[in-house]
């Protein structure tokens, strides 16, 4: 409202409005496209998973059709080393991230907006006990207390995204303030107090919605392929989703014990879609900063 943005002429700001979009470069409006198709079929699976509508019972054992490759038995992706439909179990992998990356997008995003508007908007002692707090949980290396969590709760995601979530809150935090102290510096706090507007409104509404919408919401695409990477990492080295359960990590460890006899498809597979849903999720990251915080300009 008070942003730079709206101090320019009215006439100004209707013709970035107009044609902001034909000055996104190519290759952001490719990342664009791409991110997009990988977030719809990752929802899209979900669901997919979330009301049974496999092709195959991901946990049903066929041991007449173990390994088979892609497309055989009707098996579009092939079967694991158990006759188990590749396809069916990649789908329902999904759910081992989905809402437990949700989980920590959230928190990460509430803990950190939170902190950050404590940070900028009050300063003083607060910015000193908000900054001191953040440096103490950037100092905790995150894998340790993954493990902590681990040894007190055994294999829980929920738990594991818990602490993923609150690790990535400085972050959020250190860029809302960032944010609040370059609107100061244009006095638009000091104008909206100035026109008596309450302070839960210029908040929320002022600085968190008009001005920092953007950066909320780059930082949640960035979030959720980091939440997938930690769930399939774990997963792959046993402190995540535990069999039979499908995950994506723990495909590619079960698949990598057959490589050597030439069976990679189990493995490849899980992993091709970890790269590239990960990948999908960056570029989407990295295209909407680009676009977003490139339209202010």
């Amino acid at each position: 409202m008070y942003t730079e943005f709206s101090q320019l002429p009215i006439e100004k700001r209707q013709d970035i409005e107009k044609h902001w979009w034909k000055k996104i470069h190519r290759m952001d409006l490719l990342y664009l496209c791409y991110g997009i198709t990988i977030v719809s079929l990752v929802v899209i699976s979900y669901f997919l998973g979330a009301f049974n509508l496999l092709p195959f019972d991901p946990e049903e054992m066929d041991l007449d059709n173990m390994m088979v490759g892609i497309g055989a038995e009707g098996h579009i992706l092939g079967t694991d080393f158990m006759g188990r439909d590749l396809l069916s179990r990649m789908i329902l992998g999904i759910q081992a991230y989905f809402l437990p990356g949700l989980l920590a997008i959230v928190i990460a995003l509430s803990f950190g907006s939170f902190l950050g508007v404590l940070s900028g908007f009050y300063g003083g002692r607060i910015d000193t006990g908000v900054t001191y707090f953040n440096n103490l949980v950037d100092s905790f290396p995150r894998l340790v207390l993954i493990l902590l969590v681990v040894a007190a709760f055994k294999p829980d995601i929920y738990y594991i995204m818990i602490i993923v979530g609150l690790t990535n809150a400085p972050v959020v935090a250190a860029l809302i303030k960032n944010k609040i102290q370059f609107l100061k510096q244009k006095n638009f706090i000091e104008s909206s107090i100035a026109m008596g507007l309450p302070t839960h409104l210029i908040i929320f509404k002022h600085i968190l919605w008009y001005n920092c919408r953007s950066i909320l919401i780059i930082q949640a695409t960035l979030g959720m392929g980091e939440a997938i990477l930690m769930e399939t990492s774990l997963s792959y080295l046993g402190f995540g989703v535990q069999e039979p359960t499908p995950s994506w990590g723990n495909m590619v460890q079960a698949g990598s014990n057959y490589l050597m006899q030439g069976n990679f498809w189990p493995s490849t597979a899980p992993a091709l879609a970890i790269m590239f849903t990960i990948l999908g999720f960056y570029l989407l990251g990295d295209a909407l900063n680009h676009i977003l915080e490139g339209r202010k300009s």
